[in-house]
C-alpha cells in the first residue's frame, strides 16, 4: 500500500512542479501590465491570483495568457488536494507500521515510507547497523590521498532511502539545536559542510536502524 501511494505521490509532485515552472514562464512572457502585476508573487500567491483571473474573450495576448494561467492554477490546486490526501493516507499507514520511525525528528510520511520500503525489500540487510548503512548508501569508504585522511559515502545502495536520510538531515540542520551544535563543532575541526552532511547521514542511518529493529535509542544522535 505504501509503495502504491508513493508512486502516485512522486508523479503528483513532479507534475505540480512542472506546472509552477510553466506559470513562471508564462508570467515572464506576458504583456507588460500583467507581468508587472504577477512577477513578484510566490508560487502559492501566483496560483491564488491566477485562479481568479477573468480573461473574457480571448482576442488579445493578455486574455490568452490569463486563460492559460487560470487553467494551470486550477490544475495546481487539484494536485495539491491530491497530495494532501496521499500524505494523509501515507501518515496513517506509516504510523501503523512504525510509529517510532514517524516520531523521529525530520521524518514525515513520505520519508518514513521510503525507509520502510527499503527495509521491507531487503530484510536480510537489517542483520546489522553496518549492513543497513550500506543498503542506504551511507557506509563510509576510505578516500585518503597523500596527507589527507578522509572518508566518503558509498554511491551504491537504495537511492530513495539515501535521499530520505538526506531530507532528514536537511530538516535537522534547519531546526534541530543538537544538529546545529554538531555542525559548529565539526566545522571548527576543519570539516567541510559536505563531509559533515555525510557524517550526519550515517548517524541518522544508525538511528533509523535501531527504530526499525525496535531497539532503544540509547546513543545520542546529532
Amino acid at each position: 500500500m505504501i509503495r502504491s501511494l508513493r508512486i502516485a505521490r512522486r508523479s503528483a509532485v513532479k507534475m505540480r512542479t512542472q506546472i509552477g515552472n510553466q506559470m513562471d514562464a508564462l508570467v515572464l512572457t506576458a504583456p507588460a501590465d500583467l507581468r508587472e502585476r504577477l512577477r513578484h508573487l510566490s508560487t502559492d500567491d501566483l496560483v491564488s491570483v491566477a485562479a481568479g483571473l477573468r480573461p473574457g474573450a480571448v482576442t488579445t495576448p493578455a486574455a490568452a495568457t490569463k486563460l492559460a494561467l487560470r487553467g494551470l492554477a486550477e490544475r495546481h490546486r487539484l494536485l495539491t488536494a491530491e497530495l494532501d490526501q496521499l500524505d494523509l493516507e501515507l501518515r496513517r499507514l506509516t504510523a501503523g507500521a512504525a510509529p517510532a520511525l514517524l516520531a523521529l525528528h525530520g521524518v514525515g510520511p513520505d520519508v518514513a515510507g521510503a525507509l520502510l520500503l527499503a527495509a521491507g525489500d531487503n530484510p536480510h540487510r537489517l542483520r546489522s547497523e553496518a549492513a543497513f548503512a550500506s543498503l542506504c548508501g551511507v557506509a563510509p569508504l576510505p578516500a585518503s590521498s597523500g596527507k589527507s585522511h578522509r572518508h566518503r559515502l558509498s554511491r551504491s545502495g537504495d537511492r530513495q532511502a539515501n535521499n530520505a536520510l538526506w531530507r532528514i538531515v536537511i530538516v535537522r540542520l534547519a531546526h534541530d539545536p543538537r544538529t546545529r551544535h554538531y555542525v559548529e563543532r565539526r566545522t571548527a575541526e576543519g570539516l567541510s559542510r559536505r563531509d559533515i552532511v555525510r557524517c550526519l547521514k550515517r548517524y541518522v542511518a544508525r538511528e533509523v536502524f535501531l527504530v526499525l529493529r525496535g531497539r532503544s535509542l540509547a546513543a545520542s544522535t546529532p
